[in-house]
């Protein structure tokens, strides 16, 4: 038996398929994968992510602290509620986890990181903040629910108390508005449509989402949400990267603050190395133009001999045909050759997302 969140007999009332996933019991499906992926792209749904760790941190020194953990920097946050997207990195440049940090106030910081890797993030964080006098709580008293899709602000915005509607409908993307401890609302998501991330106590779980259902919002399983991450070109951990590839290797350079130059981050070295040779592997787009389905692990071929491997891949039901992740060697490719059970099937190599605003961006 896995963990459970504070929905999980929520789950079990709408029949949905269980899985493990990174220990916890949680929704593949509540009866069609594609009915919930297009849901999110068409109308609206709502995701059970309290699975997810967050992290509240406080400190005199940390801004300062967070500049060393995290390869972006949080210098740049300076609005209050103000968002960042970060992988944290070993000294190797290997990525440890991606997550995303929060600027509540000059002495508190909030990161919101992977439940699969909640254990080594704790104790990286905790080994790393011993010389900044940092304090470190996990917030396990909280869960999180992400309502995504195109009509998500209509039917969130009279859920919402009234202090927080107005604040919360005029949210920037990457921005986050609260109200103490009730609820902690960011325009944030994992699915390329518009959408919430909600952080609330795990006790009201349950009643927010008996009232997002009520107001039309549907729930969704992790089949629907690695269909619609995939197709707006967010990578997954585990996947598309981990400790033995940096983010240059995995699609994840613009994540990467090289400047200032003096700020000194873990794991900048041997990212500069790599950034300096221009030999290090690439991450790419791929569209199959016949049919079959991309998946993990499968052989890419380029022009000029040289080989890769897909890292995540999957029939997109918005586009109709199949999209991948690959890790190829460095270089400019327009073509690729992908084995599929014996078979050599051309393929194109693209730039993600594959998906924008509901809408098929790639042209075969």
């Amino acid at each position: 038996m896995g963990k459970k969140t504070p929905l999980y007999n929520k789950h079990l009332e709408k029949n949905a398929k269980m899985v493990d996933f990174g220990g916890w019991d949680m929704p593949l499906h509540y009866g069609s994968q594609i009915n919930e992926h297009h849901q999110v792209r068409r109308d609206a749904g709502v995701f059970d992510v309290s699975h997810m760790t967050v992290i509240d941190l406080n400190g005199q020194r940390v801004r300062e602290f967070l500049r060393y953990l995290l390869a972006n920097d949080v210098g740049r946050l300076k609005k209050t509620g103000k968002a960042l997207y970060s992988c944290m990195l070993n000294e190797q440049g290997g990525v440890i986890d991606d997550l995303i940090v929060y600027f509540q106030e000059e002495t508190q910081f909030r990161l919101v990181v992977n439940a699969a890797t909640h254990d080594k993030d704790i104790a990286w964080i905790t080994q790393q903040a011993k010389a900044f006098a940092i304090q470190i709580r996990e917030r396990d008293d909280l869960a999180m629910l992400a309502v995504q899709g195109p009509q998500t602000r209509e039917k969130v915005k009279p859920l919402l108390p009234g202090n927080l509607q107005t604040s919360a409908m005029a949210l920037a993307p990457f921005h986050a508005s609260w109200n103490n401890d009730e609820i902690f609302v960011a325009r944030t998501g994992y699915t390329g449509e518009e959408g919430f991330e909600m952080i609330l106590p795990a006790q009201h779980a349950p009643d927010w989402w008996d009232a997002l259902l009520a107001a039309g919002v549907l729930p969704v399983g992790l089949a629907a949400r690695d269909t619609l991450r995939l197709e707006a070109g967010m990578n997954l951990y585990g996947a598309d990267m981990d400790e033995n590839y940096s983010p240059l290797e995995s699609g994840l350079g613009w994540t990467v603050a090289f400047k200032p130059e003096d700020r000194d981050f873990i794991g900048r070295s041997a990212l500069q190395a790599q950034k300096n040779q221009r030999t290090h592997q690439i991450m790419v787009g791929l569209v199959l133009r016949e049919k079959g389905v991309l998946r993990a692990h499968q052989t890419v071929s380029v022009e000029g001999g040289g080989e890769g491997h897909i890292t995540s891949g999957t029939f997109s039901p918005t586009c109709g045909f199949s999209i991948a992740f690959a890790r190829l060697p460095a270089g400019v490719h327009e073509q690729a050759t992908v084995t599929i059970r014996n078979k050599q099937l051309p393929a194109q190599v693209v730039k993600p997302p594959f998906v924008r605003h509901g809408k098929t961006c790639i042209d075969l």
